[in-house]
């Protein structure tokens, strides 16, 4: 559990304003048209981007992989820093797709907050479940945005019991829709006591806010049909007996969720989500490390990596490494310790993010999210700080569920495949097994659809045609245990032994039964479906 009785006034303003937080969703819920909004209403883009962008309609800011922009999908997690109010957002969009379920997982260790986005006549989907179940394990805070109201849409009540039910975590209504599908006029805000009128003609526009006294307040029924009133008046009383109130220490604690109806694409129902975001979500939060949990308030500087993505540019074959930093004050060209090597790096080129465009930072504080351009020296779960050894927990590497053999088109081109491949998996888009016996590679992935960019990527970012074939195994175990055992069992197995990029032995299967025979015939050593990224 995260300790999250931090208040905010102990921290440093600077720090207190920030707001750390992923968005999360079933693929096709609206998250990345609701990213846009952020950004639109951020003052970060002047114009919202299109998801399936049309002749000259621009591309969506936060997906910048060429794959992404041709499917319409977001498949790997970007982050997007920009002021709203007195606020700093970092916002991490994540990948929706299952098969990208890791990259989401380890983003996640990266905020304080997340932003859950459901379909409003779809609710509940298995993906958002699944996401939702991670954001469990880190007790993370949750907000939610109910999108496409002015679509036909199921019953307020239904979407709110579906929520509590599959979630297994509280509701409260922060805005009550009035209508649904083509009949949806907008919100009651139940916090403000506030009517938020949708305005359909311009997509780009925020909405009109009628200031109201309540919802006895006569100036309703001069903006609210008679038959939408009574069913307005009828529910949000029902909602006010039989659900709870906003309180926000149950938010913080990950029991509580506030509910927002809207509309992204009609730029409805967003700005009070940011408002909510603003008002209600965490600041920066203690981080879990080893030997001790690290403080935002600290005046030394710590950050980790959370993502590592190559060739954001490929023109400069750049690997950016995300850092979040976990506390302090951090200036352009300090110099900092990196844990693992013991190294001193002196950070001269950090950068923020507005996905694919970027800018030199020349500070950050604890809660940001910024970029350090490297050459392979720094890798997920890396941590940099002022000189001590502190080591971040809590961010797994996963055992892949589908593993293909990888062969370069060009049988001349071998050594530029497994630069390629070894650049991936220290990317953490997927894993790679050198097996002991023979030439070639493993690749292991969680995912189907992650085959084909990976092949995508290497064709367009290396030149490097590649085929993926079918593999005799199943699975992949990380092997740990006394040194003799090992010895023992990889002298006895080779053609199921390799080693990942980190040189770390696997033990690849075949059948449960290969496990099973392992863990019989060697009790000295852990056969381990996830690997701890702690260095």
């Amino acid at each position: 559990m995260l300790d999250r009785t931090h208040n905010a006034p102990d921290l440093p303003p600077e720090i207190a304003r920030r707001r750390t937080f992923a968005i999360i969703s079933h693929p096709d819920a609206g998250k990345t048209t609701l990213t846009e909004k952020f950004l639109l209403y951020g003052g970060a883009i002047q114009m919202a981007g299109q998801v399936r962008a049309k002749g000259e309609a621009r591309r969506t800011r936060s997906d910048f992989l060429a794959m992404e922009k041709d499917r319409g999908i977001s498949v790997s997690a970007s982050a997007m820093s920009f002021d709203y109010k007195d606020y700093r957002f970092n916002l991490v969009d994540t990948p929706g797709h299952s098969d990208f379920s890791e990259d989401t997982y380890r983003t996640l260790t990266a905020v304080d907050a997340a932003v859950m986005v459901i379909d409003g006549a779809k609710g509940v989907e298995s993906q958002t479940q699944k996401l939702f179940e991670v954001c469990r394990l880190r007790d993370l805070p949750i907000l939610t945005f109910c999108n496409k109201m002015d679509r036909e849409s199921r019953d307020t009540f239904d979407i709110i019991d579906e929520i509590q039910e599959n979630l297994a975590i509280d509701v409260t209504p922060a805005s009550w829709p009035i209508g649904v599908g083509r009949d949806f006029l907008g919100c009651y805000d139940l916090i403000h006591d506030r009517l938020e009128l949708m305005d359909r003609a311009d997509r780009n526009k925020v909405a009109e806010s009628i200031e109201i006294n309540g919802l006895d307040d006569p100036k309703l029924a001069e903006h609210v049909p008679a038959h939408l009133l009574e069913k307005l008046l009828e529910e949000v009383e029902m909602a006010r007996e039989l659900l709870p109130p906003l309180d926000q220490q149950a938010l913080r604690d990950g029991t509580l969720t506030p509910i927002w109806f809207g509309s992204a694409i009609n730029s409805f129902g967003v700005k009070e989500l940011m408002d909510g975001i603003g008002e209600y979500g965490p600041e920066p939060q203690v981080q879990p490390a080893e030997p001790r949990q690290v403080s935002p308030d600290e005046k030394a500087v710590t950050g980790f990596v959370f993502k590592v993505q190559a060739n954001m540019d490929p023109k400069h074959r750049d690997r950016v490494a995300f850092v979040r930093m976990v506390s302090g004050h951090f200036k352009r060209g300090m110099k900092l310790t990196h844990v693992r090597s013991k190294k001193a790096m002196s950070i001269t080129n950090p950068v923020l993010f507005l996905a694919s465009d970027r800018e030199l930072a020349e500070e950050a504080w604890a809660g940001d999210i910024i970029g350090i351009p490297n050459h392979g020296q720094l890798r997920i779960g890396d941590a940099l700080t002022e000189g001590e050894s502190i080591r971040i927990s809590g961010i797994p590497s996963f055992a892949p569920e589908l593993l293909q053999s990888a062969r370069a088109g060009d049988p001349m081109k071998a050594k530029h495949l497994e630069k390629a491949l070894m650049q991936f998996a220290e990317e953490g888009a997927a894993k790679v097994f050198k097996p002991a016996i023979g030439s070639g590679f493993i690749v292991g992935v969680v995912g189907q659809l992650q085959f084909e960019v990976l092949a995508s990527r290497i064709e367009l970012e290396y030149g490097l045609p590649v085929r993926f074939e079918p593999s005799q195994f199943t699975s992949a175990r990380w092997i740990t245990g006394e040194k003799i055992a090992l010895d023992k069992l990889e002298a006895s197995n080779k053609q199921h032994i390799a080693h990942d990029h980190d040189g770390d032995p696997v033990f690849l299967t075949r059948l449960q039964w290969d496990i099973d025979r392992v863990e019989r015939d060697y009790p000295d050593l852990s056969l381990t479906a996830t690997k701890e990224m702690m260095v």
